[in-house]
C-alpha cells in the first residue's frame, strides 16, 4: 500500500535517543507503523551520492577529440572535392584524357619521339592541318562529323574502332557481322608494324581487306587489323578495336609497340576526336520543319476532341454532387442517459477498477490546472498540493487518487463521492 508524508524530515532533526545507565536492560520498541519520508538525508551519512550514469559533459570530455578528428577529415575532404579540378566525364582514346579510357600516354609517348601530334575536333581542323602535306589522320570518333568530307582529305589514314562511316573511309573494307572477343592475340601476318610487336590486345570489329592487303591478328572469319595501299598510293590501315591504345592497356603485351608502329611513323599526327561542343542538331525534315509542323493535321483535333470530353464528364459527375443537405437525427440522447448506460455496464461486468481508474483520470485531468500544475506533474507533487489545498490527510488523498481499486460496489460509491467533494472543495476555494 502506498504511503504519503506530506511533510519531509527537517535538514538538522536526529533519531531520538533514551540515556539509561549501562546496567540497566534497554527495553525492545514495539514496531509501529512509521510513515516513510518520501525523501531524507541523515547528517550523519558519508555525503551526498553521486550520479554514476554519464552526464552530458563527461561524454563531451570523452569523445571531443574523436569528434574533432572527425570534423577535420570532412572539412579536408570537402574542399580538397570543392578545391581539386574539375574532371569531366572520361573520353575513349583522347590524346588529353588521363584517365583509363584516354590515350594520354600515346601521345606523350609520341611527343618524347619527336612526333608531332594535333587534336582537332572537326573536318574543317583536320583539313586544315593537312594542308601541308606528309601528315597521317587518325580517326578514332565520327561523332557529329561528316565521314564524306572528312574522305576528301589527302594522305594516310589510321582508323581505329567501329565507326558508321567505315565504308566511306575505308573503300574495299568488309566486316562480318558478329564481333570477335577482345583478347591477347598473335600477329600471324607479314606486316613489319604487327610482327615487332608481337601479341596485342586486339579483337572488336572483324575485317577483310581488299586483295592484296595485309591483315594481321586473326578474329573469327576474318582479322582484327587490315592495311592496304589506296589508288592515289596513300595508305590506309583499319583496326577493329582500340582499347591497346588506352592508358589501361597500353603497358600489357606489346600494346604500346603496336601503336608506336602504327602512328608514331615520324610524320605529324592530326588525332581526330569528338567536338567538344557538338553543334546543335538540326530540325526534323528535310525543310527543316518544326515538330508541330510535321504533326498530322487530325493529331489537333484529337487532342481538342479529348479536352470537350473530359470537361463534359467532368460537369456530368459533378453536377450529382448537389449541395449539402443537413438531416435531423432520429434519436436525441442526454448526456446523463449516456453516463448511466455506461455505469450499467461497469455494473453488470463488474468493472470496477475501469470504473475507478476512470473516476480518478478524470479527476486528476481536471484538479491538475486548478491546482496551478503542468500537466506532466507526478503524483507527490499533485497529492500535496491537494492535500494543502483542501487541508486533509496526503495519506488519504492518495490512497484516493492512486491507491487500489474498490473491493466492492459501496467503495466505489464512496471513492466517487470523495473524488467529487474534493472537486467542489477545490472549486469553492
Amino acid at each position: 500500500m502506498s504511503v504519503w508524508n506530506s511533510e519531509p524530515a527537517a535538514a538538522g532533526s536526529a533519531p531520538s535517543t533514551n540515556t539509561t545507565p549501562a546496567t540497566a536492560p534497554v527495553a525492545t520498541p514495539v514496531a509501529t507503523p512509521v510513515a516513510t519520508p518520501v525523501a531524507t538525508s541523515a547528517p550523519g551519512a558519508a555525503g551526498p551520492s553521486a550520479a554514476t550514469s554519464p552526464t552530458a559533459r563527461s561524454t563531451w570530455r570523452a569523445s571531443r577529440v574523436i569528434i574533432v578528428l572527425g570534423l577535420v577529415v570532412v572539412l579536408v575532404a570537402v574542399a580538397a572535392v570543392l578545391l581539386g579540378p574539375q574532371r569531366g566525364p572520361s573520353r575513349f582514346l583522347d590524346p588529353a584524357d588521363s584517365s583509363l579510357a584516354g590515350s594520354k600516354a600515346l601521345a606523350e609517348l609520341l611527343r618524347a619521339r619527336g612526333v608531332q601530334v594535333d587534336r582537332v575536333d572537326s573536318v574543317e581542323a583536320a583539313a586544315a592541318k593537312a594542308a601541308g602535306g606528309g601528315r597521317l589522320l587518325l580517326v578514332t570518333d565520327l561523332t557529329y562529323l561528316d565521314e564524306h568530307r572528312l574522305a576528301e582529305i589527302p594522305g594516310d589514314r589510321l582508323i581505329v574502332g567501329d565507326l558508321p562511316g567505315l565504308d566511306v573511309l575505308a573503300p574495299g573494307t568488309s566486316t562480318e557481322r558478329e564481333p570477335s572477343r577482345v583478347r591477347s592475340r598473335e600477329p600471324g601476318c607479314a606486316l613489319p608494324a604487327a610482327t615487332r610487336a608481337g601479341s596485342a590486345y586486339v579483337g572488336g570489329l572483324v575485317l577483310n581487306g581488299p586483295p592484296g592487303a595485309a591483315a594481321c591478328y586473326p578474329a573469327g572469319e576474318g582479322y582484327s587489323l587490315v592495311s592496304y595501299r589506296t589508288g592515289d598510293g596513300a595508305t590506309t590501315t583499319v583496326v577493329g578495336d582500340g582499347q591497346f591504345m588506352t592508358n589501361l592497356r597500353l603497358p600489357e603485351d606489346g600494346n604500346a609497340a603496336l601503336a608506336l608502329n602504327l602512328v608514331g611513323t615520324g610524320r605529324p599526327v592530326t588525332w581526330l576526336v569528338r567536338p567538344d561542343n557538338p553543334p546543335p542538331p538540326d530540325l526534323p525534315g528535310s525543310e527543316g520543319k518544326s515538330m508541330y509542323e510535321l504533326m498530322p493535321p487530325s493529331v489537333p483535333w484529337a487532342i481538342l476532341m479529348t479536352c470537350l470530353t473530359v470537361a463534359l464528364v467532368a460537369f456530368w459527375r459533378g453536377r450529382r454532387l448537389g449541395p449539402v443537405v443537413t438531416e435531423k437525427l432520429p434519436v436525441v440522447v442526454r448526456a446523463a442517459e449516456t453516463v448511466e448506460g455506461r455505469g450499467r455496464l461497469y455494473r453488470a461486468r463488474r468493472a470496477r477498477q475501469r470504473a475507478a481508474d476512470s473516476l480518478r483520470a478524470g479527476t486528476v485531468d481536471r484538479l491538475t490546472p486548478r491546482l496551478g500544475l503542468a500537466q506532466g506533474a507526478g503524483p507527490h507533487e499533485l497529492v500535496a498540493a491537494l492535500a494543502a489545498r483542501i487541508a486533509d490527510d496526503p495519506q488519504v488523498v492518495g490512497a484516493a487518487l492512486y491507491g487500489p481499486p474498490p473491493a466492492d460496489d459501496a467503495g466505489l460509491v464512496a471513492l466517487a463521492g470523495y473524488l467529487d467533494s474534493i472537486e467542489r472543495q477545490v472549486s469553492e476555494l
